[in-house]
């Protein structure tokens, strides 16, 4: 899709247009699962690492310490150290989460948002709140097509 124009074969012709502006703004983006805008919406939709933002925004936290106040707060069950330490990693390679060491015996390993990952937590934020803000439009939404889908 990058560069080439879309086929708008079978699309109403109201929409070639806009889809047509949407595929170009795609393009100039990218649209390979590795580029950035569809790299951070996955993070952002995944189960744990909005959630490791807000806490990390808190502040530098231990490894541990981390994991045990994500357990905490999830609402699924706690989180392993497994998912843990590869969630921070795909955070700090993207930018996101700086990892400190503090050379000792045993080594201290650190965790703290980088800027970006404070902007970005930022805006994670503002998608929260915007959800809960239109909460009982949601639910009211979620009632009324489960009504329709039990009929």
């Amino acid at each position: 899709m990058e560069g080439a124009a879309i086929d708008l074969t079978g699309i109403d012709a109201a929409f070639h247009a806009p889809v047509d502006a949407l595929a170009r703004q795609m393009a100039a983006h990218g649209t390979r699962r590795e580029e950035p805008v569809r790299a951070t919406f996955g993070l952002l939709g995944d189960r744990w690492s909005t959630l490791i933002l807000l806490v990390l925004g808190m502040g530098t936290w231990r490894h541990a310490e981390l994991r045990r106040v994500l357990s905490r707060l999830g609402a699924e069950e706690g989180i392993s150290q497994r998912v843990l330490t590869l969630k921070l990693r795909t955070l700090e390679r993207e930018g996101f989460v700086a990892r400190h060491v503090v050379e000792s015996v045993p080594p201290k390993v650190s965790y703290a948002l980088t800027p970006l990952g404070a902007q970005l937590k930022a805006q994670a934020e503002r998608l929260i709140d915007w959800v809960n803000a239109n909460r009982d439009v949601i639910l009211d939404a979620r009632a009324r097509f489960d009504a329709q889908d039990a009929d």
